[in-house]
């Protein structure tokens, strides 16, 4: 059975968590092998706060008002990509169903939105 999405769809976000935490798995067994145990929770987000300020950094070569070497639109592809992945597993390590959390917040800010958008008769 194939599980891969065909080329017209997207992949949601449970699928993008579960493969996240696949990868996760595979950096974990590197890590036990190298260090004698995976990364703590700190040395998670310091790797997710890490590369979520470098997409400030491409954002700016982006606009032209930061140089880099390399390919922006493919080191940003690639950097906000990584991003998302850190989101998955540091909502794994604390236990946040990312997915549920994800949808639940957006439904919040939208129906926020709906009512400030209301207000000023729009």
């Amino acid at each position: 059975m194939n599980t891969t999405p065909a080329h017209d769809e997207k992949p949601g976000l449970a699928q993008a968590d579960a493969r996240a935490l696949e990868v996760r798995a595979q950096y974990e067994r590197i890590e036990q092998r190298v260090l004698g145990r995976t990364w703590t929770l700190p040395e998670l987000a310091l790797g997710f706060t890490s590369d979520a300020a470098y997409v400030g950094r491409l954002v700016l070569a982006a606009e032209r008002t930061w140089g880099i070497d390399g390919d922006v639109d493919a080191e940003l592809r690639h950097k906000l990509a990584e991003s998302l992945w850190w989101v998955f597993v540091l909502a794994e390590r604390l236990d946040i169903d990312m997915p549920q959390a994800y949808e639940v917040t957006m439904d919040r800010i939208g129906d926020g939105l709906r009512q400030t958008l209301h207000g000023m008769g729009a």
